[in-house]
């Protein structure tokens, strides 16, 4: 499979490569400084919004402390009138670094290393933020109280809108197996804030260790989102793992982030002219909902994962679980 993204750039790298360049993207160098900005006093009061612009704290290193990114992102939405003078740097958007894992201290952003997020933003301001801050990976237009994706088959999905740049983001999750590099289309992926200790995959380690004993367990991934258990799963051992969801976006990332974390895919199907999207030697990948997987997958797993959307009643997901597996476990 072609790790390609879809503006052409090289968004999409190995996992080896982004931890790598994990590991110093984000360390200022010993001439970077920063301001003390106060997250929850009026930006205007504290900052004269006028000398602000692309060199504001810019060290020439070429990296810049998070908040005086945000900042310069808030002061061209007041211009374009969607803020207004009292809002504070808390309240201005909702920043998204990338490649995002646990770091000890707020970031100093090298380009394209930043994505914007906010409700209250227009395609002219967008526009001007990526012209004017070099940071700025993309802008994206959405309400993060709505999750991105679809809950089940009775739903119409809920994406954000990607006013300007790409929205092609790399989380890095830690695990007992190593680390997990999981690419998202973050306007039609949901967002997961990287942290040292994932209670999800904390959960999937425990159950595996208690339930599956022997070498050659099996796992279906059933509502696997961008593929993050279902990943972990074949790290820990799992002799054959089944993804799925019904969300398309999220079994193609799926797809993507098997290959990018060194499982080759063997068959994908980008035009999904059938139900299973993707292939590989311990893996398939299918685009359903989890209440018709039965009637396609002839064999009995020994651990089902569900990891339902917010606010979904999973009873007739585990219903469904347990005539595939022999174990269920529901990410609460």
């Amino acid at each position: 499979m072609e790790l390609k993204c879809k503006c052409g750039s090289t968004c999409i790298r190995n996992a080896e490569e982004i931890l790598i360049q994990a590991k110093e993207a984000f360390n200022p160098c010993k001439q970077c400084q920063t301001i003390d900005i106060k997250k929850f006093s009026p930006l205007s009061k504290q900052i004269d919004l006028e000398a602000i612009d692309s060199q504001f704290g810019r060290c020439a290193c070429g990296k810049r402390h998070l908040d005086l990114t945000v900042a310069h992102v808030l002061k061209l939405m007041i211009q374009e009138e969607l803020q207004n003078k009292q809002t504070t740097l808390r309240n201005a958007c909702v920043p998204l670094i990338t490649p995002a894992y646990p770091i000890q201290a707020i970031p100093y952003l090298g380009e394209k290393s930043l994505i914007v997020l906010s409700p209250k933003m227009n395609q002219r301001c967008a526009e001007k933020i990526m012209e004017e801050i070099p940071e700025v990976k993309a802008v994206i237009k959405g309400e993060t109280r709505k999750t991105v994706g679809i809950k089940d088959s009775s739903h119409e999905p809920h994406v954000y809108e990607t006013l300007a740049g790409c929205d092609m983001r790399c989380d890095i999750i830690s695990t007992s197996e190593g680390p997990i590099c999981l690419h998202k289309d973050q306007s039609e992926i949901h967002i997961e804030f990287p942290s040292h200790r994932s209670p999800k995959i904390t959960s999937t380690s425990l159950f595996i260790k208690k339930h599956c004993n022997n070498p050659d367990f099996t796992v279906l991934d059933a509502t696997s989102g961008p593929g993050t258990l279902g990943i972990f799963s074949l790290m820990a051992g799992a002799s054959r793992v089944v993804f799925n969801d019904l969300w398309k976006p999220a079994t193609n990332m799926t797809a993507l982030n098997l290959e990018v974390n060194g499982f080759k895919v063997d068959f994908f199907d980008e035009k999904l002219e059938k139900c299973m999207i993707a292939k590989g030697k311990r893996f398939e990948v299918y685009n359903l909902d989890i209440r018709q997987l039965d009637s396609v997958l002839d064999e009995k797993f020994d651990l089902c994962i569900i990891d339902p959307f917010p606010g979904v009643d999973s009873k007739e997901f585990v219903e469904s679980a347990k005539k595939m597996a022999r174990h269920v476990l529901v990410i609460e």
